[in-house]
């Protein structure tokens, strides 16, 4: 029988002044064995998001700069990173993502570490990675910075997200680490469809593509499937959900590249994985907006596994009552769909994700959770 990955855990309790939370970040991690690694000398990337411009659920400064912070006392060199977006918005580009960063309270000041835009200027600096095992991907086109680092550490926001399903260190890792092409290579797997019928016309659509794919003919939208990438943010921003996803099995499919994608990662090399489960939001960080968590906080998790990191942090979410406040609230019912990460997309499954990167080797779903 195989070895149960150890999960580290701690609440977000602080009822004594004489520790704060990134402090007891800090303490986490270090139990965990951070110190473990050697990283004398070494380049560490330490992969966040910095959250779209409009968006207040993304990670605060405050925790990269616990790990920034930590990486320094074991003779690091860190830096945070990120690859550009598909999508248009704050990240597309390095100069525009470093400012939205920087707008977001990422500066080197409040991080005491530098920021580096993985893959480049326009979002096309990659290495291509081979995937052993790999179904749908051979060979992962990745920022070349994350590559080019000897240690890599996640710090994730965990949470929903409209295609995914659930937005964990997987996904932080496979689709934040992809540069431009490799989030399309991800994304390809199905093309949006327009319902007539819902479509008012408003052309939110053609503003948010940044491939040209949306029209609109006689006052109804359509997409070109053969400029469309499949990036879903149409998805995101139709004000009557006119847009939808042409069949359910692309949702599967984007787990599955995903999971390939973090192995290319993290392959071969020193990782770590942080995760911090609170302001659960139903989506992406990518979103300009946020909506309210779908479930209450509850702590941080730390773990050389990301797969059963990502299972602890999923049960601990499901274990918790759904926010009445929520989307996925009914004041009827509650919540009728226990898995709330299905309850507020329920075309999409993120158990995909965990079973396929179990599968590929990166990691175990079965885990051994230890509270400090």
């Amino acid at each position: 029988m195989a070895e149960k990955a150890k999960v580290y855990f701690t609440d977000f309790r602080c009822p004594s002044w004489r520790e704060n939370l990134p402090q007891k970040l800090a303490r986490l991690m270090m139990t965990a064995g951070f110190g473990d690694i050697d990283m004398e000398g070494k380049y560490v990337a330490i992969k966040i998001h910095f959250g779209e411009p409009g968006n207040l659920a993304y990670l605060r400064p405050n925790w990269a700069r616990a790990v920034a912070g930590l990486v320094k006392s074991q003779g690091g060199k860190p830096f945070l990173t990120d690859c550009n977006t598909l999508y248009v918005g704050g990240r597309k580009n390095a100069l525009d993502h470093i400012e939205s960063a920087y707008v977001n309270g990422f500066t080197p000041y409040s991080t005491d570490c530098h920021i580096l835009i993985a893959d480049g200027l326009k979002g096309n600096d990659e290495v291509e990675v081979p995937v052993k095992g790999g179904e749908y991907v051979k060979s992962a086109k990745i920022g070349r910075a994350v590559m080019d680092a000897d240690v890599f550490v996640s710090l994730t926001h965990f949470k929903g997200h409209e295609q995914a399903g659930m937005g964990g260190a997987l996904k932080n890792i496979g689709m934040g680490c992809g540069s431009r092409a490799g989030k399309m290579e991800q994304h390809n797997a199905g093309t949006p469809y327009v319902n007539g019928k819902k479509c008012i016309g408003c052309g939110s659509c053609i503003k948010i593509c940044a491939h040209g794919a949306p029209a609109i003919t006689d006052g109804k939208a359509s997409i070109d499937e053969s400029k469309c990438v499949g990036c879903a943010r149409c998805l995101a921003v139709c004000p009557t959900d006119a847009v939808s996803v042409r069949n359910d099995e692309a949702p599967s499919i984007l787990n599955k590249k995903i999971a390939e994608y973090t192995k290319a990662v993290v392959d071969g090399r020193p990782c770590f994985h942080v995760s911090l489960v609170l302001d659960i939001s139903p989506n992406c960080d990518c979103h300009g907006e946020n909506d309210v968590p779908i479930a209450p906080d509850v702590g941080m998790f730390a773990s050389f596994d990301p797969v059963a990191l990502d299972q602890a942090c999923a049960d601990a979410v499901l274990a918790q009552k759904p926010l009445a406040n929520s989307m996925i609230y009914d004041k009827d019912s509650g919540c009728a769909e226990s898995d709330v990460f299905r309850a507020a997309h329920p075309d999409t499954d993120w158990k995909v994700c965990l079973e396929h990167a179990e599968k590929l080797g990166i990691g175990t779903r079965d885990y051994e959770l230890i509270k400090i």
